[in-house]
């Protein structure tokens, strides 16, 4: 618990000077203002946190959940649920797009299987990248309670 303890008493305040900075930065560049959305008040939050204009992140993870869902019963999925399993299968390979981009920027990609119908193939061998927390196998028909 002093771990924790000590990490709060280390957490300080926003710094919305800074904040206001980053936001004039992004009004400034070649883009219509706001037009990022949601990426502008992550980025402004981020300034804020860490303090400076210029953050660096070292080392950085993606999250790949992955999961199935009873709706593909109805017909409404490009895809049968079938698929699911070999799409993980390929994150795991780092076939996927996803890798590709991971893999340019640095970034390590974590593969979290939730609820797949199936199993992985390979998911009782100790692949690093795929962390098991299956709260299920699917969920249950959308249409059918």
């Amino acid at each position: 618990m002093r771990l924790l303890e000590t990490t709060i008493r280390k957490i300080e305040p926003i710094d919305k000077a800074i904040m206001d900075k980053a936001q004039a930065r992004l009004d400034d560049l070649t883009k219509p203002r706001g037009s990022l959305g949601k990426l502008e008040d992550i980025a402004k939050q981020v300034v804020g946190i860490t303090g400076t204009l210029t953050p660096a992140f070292n080392r950085k993870t993606i999250f790949t959940m992955a999961g199935d869902h009873g709706v593909a019963a109805e017909g409404v999925s490009l895809y049968p649920q079938e698929v699911t399993s070999q799409m993980v299968l390929n994150f795991i390979n780092g076939g996927a797009a996803i890798n590709v981009l991971a893999r340019h920027a640095g970034v390590d990609v974590v593969i979290v299987d939730m609820g797949v119908a199936k199993e992985v193939p390979g998911s009782q061998s100790s692949v690093a990248s795929l962390k098991m927390k299956k709260i299920g196998y699917g969920t249950k028909k959308i249409a059918k309670w």
